[in-house]
């Protein structure tokens, strides 16, 4: 079998000119390659579980929620503005390609809850750390992030905290 790093593939110029997307659906597709992706996201957290995964829209979502399903935790969905239907707590940010907003629920997380972030792609960080802003600004443990790609060209790393654990799933 594949690794499931194997299974990413680039799509270049998307979602705009310039940008070069990692497209993660063959591995999500690939029912060995998906599992193993998340054995590996979940490796550093399988001893002493979050309390919750806190997933990113949109594809965080499907690793959080698999984290949480695999390691017996709760999944918090951190969403785009709009979508979710009670108060919430809102982040702006700036993307590779523009800005964006991220909300969570006010009552999403109890205070001093640990937590884990979860998203997809590390790129410039902006994304993560807003995620990590709203989690704080719960009064959340967060314990760390986990990634399953990173793209080290796009300086990412160096927006998240060295006191807080950043976990890539391991390439082949």
């Amino acid at each position: 079998m594949a690794h499931w790093s194997t299974l990413l593939r680039e799509i270049p110029d998307f979602p705009k000119p310039g940008i070069v997307f990692k497209d993660i659906t063959p591995v999500l597709a690939d029912r060995h390659a998906f599992a193993a992706a998340i054995e590996a996201m979940a490796a550093p957290w399988r001893e002493a579980p979050p309390a919750a995964f806190l997933g990113i829209e949109s594809r965080g979502f499907i690793f959080a929620a698999a984290l949480a399903q695999t390691l017996g935790t709760g999944f918090v969905p951190v969403r785009k503005p709009g979508k979710l239907p009670a108060r919430t707590l809102q982040h702006d940010y700036a993307l590779e390609y523009g800005r964006d907003r991220l909300e969570i629920h006010t009552d999403a997380v109890p205070e001093g809850a640990s937590v884990v972030l979860v998203d997809d792609v590390l790129a410039t960080g902006g994304t993560l750390a807003a995620a990590l802003a709203l989690a704080r600004a719960q009064g959340a443990h967060v314990l760390g992030a986990a990634v399953l790609v990173e793209l080290p060209g796009l300086g990412g790393r160096a927006r998240w905290p060295a006191d807080v654990h950043l976990h890539v799933a391991p390439a082949a």
